[in-house]
C-alpha cells in the first residue's frame, strides 16, 4: 500500500475565520484528522462527514495520549495511505511540538507538509486591543513559555528579559505566574509594569484582566483564570482600554445556537460571530431535493416559491433536464420573501410579487387582494412535500386553483440532547420545522425560560407551544433577526 501524507496544521487561537485558506482546504479533503483540545468547536465543524476523527486531547497536567503515541499515531496513519490532518491549536511550531512530531515521519520516509496556524501569543493580545509591539513603547517581542514540570524551576533568565526591554509573551503560564512576576522584579523590572491576562482569546467568551506585575497573581487568582489563557507584560498593555475593539462588539459575550440547516446557516452565524457573539451550529432539519420529479410547469403561468430550497431544487432540476431560463420565459414569480427572491436572481430572474410580510398566509392574501391571481390564473406551488395550510388556505379562500408540487423534502436531524441548555441566551428559529426538529432531540417537554428569536410570527407561534419565551423579528429576514439582538443590547 503506497504511503500517504501528513499535514502539520495549525488550527490558530480559536475563532474558525482566523484559519488560513489552505487549512480550511485540507481539512475538507482530509482522510483522517488528528486533533487536539485547543481546536474550537467551530473549527470542528467544517469536518466533513466520513472523515475519521482521532481525539488526542491534553489539558494541564492529563495527557491521556502521550506525546509520543500521537507520534506513533501519525506514522501509522502515514503509512496506511490518504491525506492525513495534525489540526494543532496555534501554530505547530510555535509551542505546539510540531518538531517532535516530524522527527518520526521523517525517519521513516512518511511524506508531510506543515501548513502554519496563527499564534496566540500575538492574535490573543491583538483581540485584547493589546498590540505587542508599537515603536513609542518596545523594539522587540519575546514569547517564553512558562510551563515547567511539577517541583522544577523555570527555566528563564529573567535577567536577560528585563535588560531587552520588549514585550513578553508568556504562554501556559497561568500555573507559574506568581514565579515569573517575582522573577521579573528580583530582575529589576518595575512592579508597576502594565501586564494583561487574555482566557479564551478570540473566543465569545474571551475575558481579560489588566493588572501591573505586583498584582498580576493575585489577578489571576482572585478571576478564577484558566487555561488556555495568555499572559502579555509590557507597556503596551496600558493600551489596551484604547484599542479594545473586540470586547465592545455588541454581541460580546452572548451565547446564541443556530438551528437552520447546516447548509444555510452560515450567514447568519457569520453574521452573530462578526457581533461578537459565541454560536454554536445545531442543524435541526435538513432539506433533501426530490428526484425523479416531472413539475408540470409548462401547464402553469404562475411559478410560487415559498423558500430558496424551493428555487434551488426547481432550477437544478431544469438544468439536469438540459434546459435552462428559457425554458420558463413565459412565467410569472411569486417569492414569499426577499431571501427567496435572491435565490431566484442567481438564475438571472426577478420576482414579479413579493408580499410586504414573509409569511404563507399574507403572500397568499395580497396575490388574491392586489389581482396577482385571479380566477383565470394557472398557479403552481413549488414547494416542500409538506408546506404550510396557511398560503393554500387563503387562495382557497380567494377562489384560486392551483397545483402544491413539492419539489423537496425536509427532515429532522438527530442529535444529542443539548445539556446546557438554560445557559444559552438564544435559540434561532427560521421556520416552524426548526422548532419541531430542536424539540425533538431535546430530552424535556417544556422550555420555559428559553428564549427563541423567531424569524416570524408563525414560527413563534409553533415556538410557544412548547413553552419558550418569544421574540419575533420585525420582519422575516436574517438582518432583522440580527437587529433584534443588538436593540436589546443597546
Amino acid at each position: 500500500m503506497s504511503k500517504g501524507k501528513v499535514y502539520l496544521v495549525g488550527a490558530g487561537p480559536g475563532d474558525k475565520e482566523l484559519l488560513t485558506v489552505k487549512a480550511v482546504r485540507l481539512i475538507q479533503e482530509a482522510d483522517v484528522i488528528v486533533y487536539d483540545r485547543l481546536v474550537s468547536e467551530s473549527i470542528m465543524e467544517l469536518i466533513p462527514e466520513g472523515c475519521r476523527l482521532i481525539d488526542v486531547g491534553k489539558n494541564v497536567g492529563n495527557h491521556p495520549v502521550p506525546q509520543h503515541e500521537i507520534n506513533q499515531i501519525l506514522l501509522r496513519e502515514g503509512l496506511a495511505g490518504g491525506n492525513v490532518v495534525r489540526l494543532k491549536g496555534g501554530d505547530p511550531f510555535v509551542f505546539g511540538r510540531g518538531g517532535e512530531e516530524l522527527e518520526l515521519l521523517s525517519a521513516h520516509g512518511v511524506d508531510f507538509e506543515v501548513v502554519p496556524g496563527i499564534t496566540s501569543s500575538i492574535s490573543v493580545p491583538a483581540y485584547a486591543g493589546i498590540p505587542v509591539t508599537h515603536r513609542d513603547f518596545c523594539s522587540s517581542l519575546h514569547i517564553i513559555t512558562g510551563h515547567a514540570k511539577a517541583g522544577a524551576e523555570l527555566s528563564i533568565d529573567f535577567d536577560a528579559l528585563v535588560r531587552l526591554h520588549g514585550t513578553l509573551i508568556f504562554m501556559m503560564s497561568v500555573s507559574t505566574v506568581g514565579r515569573i512576576a517575582e522573577g521579573l522584579m528580583q530582575a529589576g523590572m518595575e512592579p508597576t509594569m502594565p501586564c494583561a491576562v487574555i482566557e479564551n482569546g478570540t473566543y465569545a467568551k474571551q475575558r481579560k484582566f489588566i493588572s501591573d506585575l505586583a498584582h498580576i497573581a493575585g489577578t489571576v487568582a482572585d478571576n478564577q483564570v484558566k487555561s488556555p489563557a495568555v499572559i502579555a507584560v509590557g507597556k503596551v498593555c496600558s493600551l489596551s482600554d484604547r484599542f479594545d475593539w473586540f470586547g465592545s462588539l455588541p454581541l460580546k459575550g452572548k451565547r446564541i445556537l443556530v438551528t437552520q440547516p447546516k447548509s444555510k446557516a452560515s450567514r447568519l452565524e457569520g453574521k452573530l460571530r462578526a457581533l461578537g457573539a459565541e454560536t454554536r451550529l445545531y442543524p435541526c432539519i435538513r432539506t433533501d431535493f426530490i428526484r425523479p420529479m416531472e413539475p408540470p410547469f409548462a401547464d402553469y403561468d404562475t411559478c410560487v416559491f415559498t423558500s430558496t430550497e424551493g428555487v434551488h431544487s426547481f432550477f437544478q432540476w431544469l438544468s439536469e433536464q438540459g434546459k435552462d431560463v428559457r425554458a420558463v420565459a413565459d412565467k410569472r414569480f411569486a417569492c414569499i420573501g426577499s431571501a427567496t427572491a435572491a435565490a431566484l436572481r442567481d438564475y438571472g430572474l426577478s420576482a414579479d410579487f413579493v408580499p410586504t410580510v414573509f409569511d404563507g398566509e399574507t403572500l397568499g392574501k395580497e396575490m388574491v387582494s392586489t389581482g396577482f391571481v385571479n380566477g383565470d390564473s394557472k398557479v403552481i406551488l413549488l414547494r416542500a412535500r409538506i408546506g404550510t395550510a396557511d398560503l393554500t388556505g387563503a387562495l382557497d379562500a380567494g377562489g384560486i386553483s392551483y397545483l402544491d408540487y413539492p419539489v423537496y423534502d425536509t427532515n429532522y436531524v438527530d442529535h444529542e440532547a443539548i445539556a446546557d441548555l438554560d445557559c444559552w441566551d438564544y435559540v434561532t428559529f427560521t421556520s416552524k420545522s426548526c422548532v419541531d426538529g430542536f424539540v425533538k432531540t431535546q430530552r424535556r417537554e417544556d422550555f420555559t425560560g428559553v428564549r427563541a428569536l423567531c424569524i416570524g410570527k408563525q414560527t413563534a407561534a409553533e415556538a410557544a407551544k412548547f413553552g419558550f419565551d418569544t421574540v419575533i423579528a420585525e420582519k422575516a429576514t436574517i438582518d432583522s433577526m440580527i437587529g433584534v439582538l443588538t436593540q436589546f443590547t443597546e
